[in-house]
């Protein structure tokens, strides 16, 4: 009888547990989701399609059927440089890390030089929030961290 107790609870134990990992299964990753993740100044990690990036700023930046093929090309154009870094292991971490910034400074470059005044006072500040964004993910925000105390 108190084996067959225990049984029991540890089934509904575990049921409790995968339950939720079952439902999570289900949901759309959260780059698929119904919002695009650049709106609002909202981020995501690792690549993003091409196409889809240039529709965010297409819709942001209030492009040009023109503007928006540019766009997509320097876009598509960074992707495929940038898979062929991630596959090359004759670069070092640091070295890597270094093209894939000169690359990304290049392409933002080619999107700024394709925009109108006004779109580039948009691009300005976009970029400048990815900036924040970027100092605030790698050196931390320092919302969790305490000053130390003043001598006096």
């Amino acid at each position: 009888m108190i084996k067959q107790s225990l049984l029991v609870l540890v089934a509904a134990g575990a049921i409790s547990i995968a339950a939720p990992f079952a439902g999570a299964q289900d949901a759309p990753p959260a780059d698929q989701q119904s919002q695009p993740s650049q709106e609002h100044g909202g981020y995501r990690h690792g690549p993003q399609d091409p196409a889809q990036r240039a529709k965010e700023l297409a819709k942001h930046l209030d492009l040009t059927a023109d503007q928006q093929t540019k766009v997509q090309d320097a876009l598509q154009s960074q992707h495929s440089q940038m898979e062929s870094l991630r596959q090359d292991t004759s670069l070092s971490q640091a070295d890597r890390r270094a093209k894939m910034m000169d690359l990304r400074k290049n392409t933002d470059s080619q999107i700024r030089a394709v925009l109108d005044s006004n779109q580039q006072k948009k691009w300005d500040e976009m970029q400048a929030k990815r900036e924040q964004h970027m100092q605030n993910h790698h050196h931390g925000d320092g919302s969790n961290q305490q000053a130390p105390p003043s001598q006096q």
